[in-house]
């Protein structure tokens, strides 16, 4: 029988770990991870509102586990062996016969000064801090914003700092105190969102200005203070700051011989195999995959990968070229609390339609719609 171990109990592990159950009844499957829990990430925007708990965004994931019979080991890991047949953990190690590594990524926290800012999609708590400040807060300057990774265009998460722009602006004019607030919006990219594609960042831009967001783009970040965010080209007040840096791979990667790309996550093929390494492969945050500077790192896109991973094991253990390639798309919908704007990019089109109520409760939907299958 067959062993394939996953890394991680995020969007890219459990897609992988269904799809190769549902093709495979055989295959003995084991997921690692420090928790049985899954996060809903794009969730969070609307924990600072109430329209989201923690409880409705942390799904237990022991039924999902036992009706796929995946093994599961509560155990972070630490290193690799033996090209990869053995995963070392920091409770003991897991032998396989191939490995997908989808652990997500880290978020680069060297800027001066980090500790004064929030990241709000380090989880649920980065969330409910932001919750609790702006309730807390009668007035004031708040900054959000995000950077990249200087060596990885991808690794970059910026779309959800346009949902907490927006959601928090729309949240204040709802409660009746936003004229006590200035909310400003500042990236060292002179067009933030460009990844979305032209038209998408003309109509970020132009929200902002409608909704009276002050913008401060195209400087090099500096420092943040308790009150202040410095780049090199000015410095304006901050009471509150949420800031989204770029992403690089995970510190246990470091333990290991995979190869890095420019940025530190694995260097992946496009059938999302670690480039050298037999049976060992790699989807969603914590892989460097070859295609357009735009490829998002969103959870449509791990899911992608992971089901191309999954063929591609699959394939290469029946002694199979693995062929399987993944589609590169952007597609999400950027919240503003009440409505949305529908955002869908490929090599060969990019679709961006205004902000609308319909496309708010289509992303509530297909939340929901997503979930299901862990409950």
């Amino acid at each position: 029988m067959n062993r394939i171990s996953i890394v991680g109990a995020g969007f890219a592990a459990l897609t992988a770990a269904a799809r190769l159950r549902r093709t495979d009844p055989s295959v003995e499957i084991s997921l690692i991870a420090p928790k049985p829990e899954f996060v809903y990430l794009p969730g969070i925007i609307w924990i600072p509102s109430g329209k989201r708990k923690a409880e409705d965004l942390r799904i237990d994931l022991r039924h999902f586990l036992g009706k796929h019979r995946i093994n599961y080991h509560q155990a972070s890991a630490i290193g690799l062996e033996q090209g990869g047949r053995l995963l070392l953990t920091d409770q003991g190690e897991v032998e396989n016969d191939a490995l997908l590594i989808a652990s997500g990524g880290r978020f680069i926290k060297k800027l001066p000064g980090i500790e004064h800012a929030i990241t709000p999609c380090e989880g649920i708590a980065a969330a409910e801090q932001i919750r609790d400040r702006l309730a807390q807060m009668d007035g004031g300057h708040i900054a959000m914003g995000f950077a990249g990774n200087p060596n990885e265009p991808a690794a970059m998460r910026g779309g959800p700092m346009f949902e907490f722009l927006f959601g928090t602006d729309s949240m204040l004019r709802q409660q009746g105190r936003r004229e006590r607030f200035n909310i400003h919006f500042f990236s060292p990219a002179p067009k933030p969102g460009n990844r979305l594609g032209p038209k998408a960042v003309n109509g970020l831009l132009r929200e902002m200005a409608k909704r009276g967001i002050q913008t401060h783009l195209g400087h090099k970040l500096k420092q943040f203070t308790n009150h202040a965010v410095i780049t090199e080209g000015e410095t304006f007040p901050a009471d509150l700051i949420l800031f989204m840096p770029g992403m690089t791979g995970n510190a246990w990667f470091d333990n290991t011989q995979l190869p890095r790309s420019p940025g530190g996550l694995l260097q992946a093929d496009a059938q999302c195999r670690v480039s050298g390494w037999s049976r060992v492969y790699v989807a969603g945050d914590s892989g460097s995959f070859p295609g357009p500077d735009w490829m998002p790192k969103q959870a449509h896109m791990a899911d992608l990968q992971a089901k191309a991973a999954a063929d591609n094991m699959l394939a290469e253990l029946a002694g199979r070229e693995p062929s399987q390639g993944f589609k590169i798309e952007l597609l999400c919908i950027v919240d503003s609390h009440d409505k949305g704007m529908l955002v869908a990019r490929t090599t060969k089109h990019n679709l961006v339609l205004p902000a609308n109520p319909v496309f708010h409760w289509l992303k509530r939907g297909f939340e929901w719609w997503y979930l299901r299958q862990f409950r």
